[in-house]
């Protein structure tokens, strides 16, 4: 990858996080299928897994629980083994984010705004 199509992978990965932490779902979802068509590998999976979660929130959000759990469990498992990829985003929080909230979804639990996903840069 050269130096300019990191730079605008920088900046697409920043809008793509201020959508996700905004719980602008489908917002993210778009920005990051853009990353998604620009990379591959490792950073590729952890990209589709930052997606599919994104999806997961939006079905949270439109009351279909089977829907997000479905995708959360997707994307925490294609994230969960790939937490020392380096996209400057803290991945091992994220993983743990995510995994209280798939058992809270699993066991039908109270899902709380303190259990929404948020993405952290390094």
């Amino acid at each position: 990858m050269n130096e300019e199509s990191s730079k605008s992978l920088q900046e697409l990965l920043c809008v793509a996080l201020n959508h996700f932490n905004n719980h602008e779902w489908y917002e993210a979802h778009d920005v990051f299928e853009e990353i998604w068509n620009s990379v591959d590998g490792d950073e590729r999976q952890v990209i589709q897994g930052m997606l599919q979660v994104s999806v997961s929130q939006f079905h949270l959000s439109k009351g279909n629980l089977n829907g997000a759990t479905i995708l959360l469990g997707e994307g925490l498992g294609r994230i969960k083994t790939r937490t020392k990829i380096n996209l400057g985003i803290d991945l091992e929080s994220f993983c743990l984010c995510l995994e209280n909230l798939l058992s809270k979804l699993q066991t039908e639990a109270a899902v709380s705004e303190n259990d929404k996903p948020f993405l952290k840069t390094l």
